[in-house]
């Protein structure tokens, strides 16, 4: 690849919830065909880092998302925000190519790296995923010390640097540094689960990602963590693009410059869930005056 260049209250009172009106499916889409609304997907993004091109996922002949269109800000954080089986974390995974791990998964439309589609014949996988990093949702730091996780894929990439530098800088940069540092010889597994994620954080930095892409990073982290977390990524995107997704809508409100609301539809021939992205645009338009009334029911909290 080439080188680049380089909250509000969402839940109504249980006596709202029980007079608040039922979205109605009918209405909303009887098939995929026209489920995405073009009007409430924010298309206004110069010069974006990363760009999806009418994408659909498959997992063999499933067709778990379809047809998403949407432009990645430089230094913004991006959330992707929508009920269970809606396809946010597939669509995350198609972004950095975790989804080539799958068996029988593939992606068509475009996925596109400073404009070059990162499924073409001659892009290495390896280096798309270095250039968009990845931080899961329960940390997975492996079995070695602190300063091996770090140090490991500078290693496997083969980059010239000190290493004693850097994993003081992307421990720094994580915010653990100061928690660490008289410890980096001990086992990562001793760590606390905050700190394990932070952990993670560090080592995806650590090989100069652009792109940081977050799979629900906070959910399995008690409030005091999320909130490290959270601060941790607004200072990160300064530098790096962050593509999140949460099941936390005041989370998204936040930490989010933009959000991405996506929903299933559900085939009437065989009941399958397909995720279609509804509306894209600011955070604050999204939840304050979205644009399409399935995102209103959504925010609102009457399905999902």
């Amino acid at each position: 690849m080439k080188e680049a260049t380089m909250p509000v209250d969402t839940h109504p009172s249980p006596e709202k919830k029980q007079t608040a009106e039922r979205p109605d499916r009918k209405k909303i889409a009887d098939h995929l065909d026209g489920a995405s609304n073009p009007e409430a997907i924010d298309t206004n993004i110069p010069d974006p880092v990363m760009e999806c091109e009418n994408v659909d996922v498959y997992y063999g002949k499933f067709r778990a998302v379809s047809g998403v269109n949407l432009k990645f800000a430089r230094n913004d954080i991006t959330a992707l925000i929508g009920p269970s089986g809606c396809g946010k974390s597939t669509l995350l995974r198609s972004l950095n190519r975790m989804n080539d791990l799958v068996d029988g998964a593939r992606v068509e439309g475009k996925v596109t790296f400073h404009g070059e589609d990162i499924y073409g014949p001659d892009v290495d996988a390896i280096e798309v995923r270095r250039r968009v990093g990845m931080v899961f949702q329960k940390p997975n730091p492996f079995p070695k010390s602190i300063y091996d996780n770090i140090a490991y894929g500078p290693r496997v990439v083969g980059m010239k640097v000190s290493m004693d530098d850097l994993v003081e800088e992307a421990l720094t940069r994580a915010a653990l540094w100061d928690e660490v540092k008289d410890k980096l010889k001990q086992s990562a597994y001793g760590l606390s689960g905050g700190q394990q994620q932070r952990l993670c954080i560090a080592r995806t930095i650590a090989v100069k990602p652009e792109v940081i892409l977050m799979d629900e990073p906070c959910s399995a982290l008690d409030p005091i963590a999320t909130m490290r977390i959270e601060d941790l990524m607004q200072e990160l995107s300064q530098d790096y693009a962050i593509i999140i997704v949460t099941h936390n809508m005041q989370q998204a409100a936040r930490v989010a410059n933009r959000t991405a609301f996506f929903t299933a539809l559900a085939s009437e021939q065989t009941g399958d869930r397909t995720g279609v992205l509804v509306e894209y645009g600011s955070t604050s338009t999204l939840f304050q005056n979205p644009r399409d009334r399935r995102t209103e029911d959504y925010v609102a909290g009457r399905f999902g």
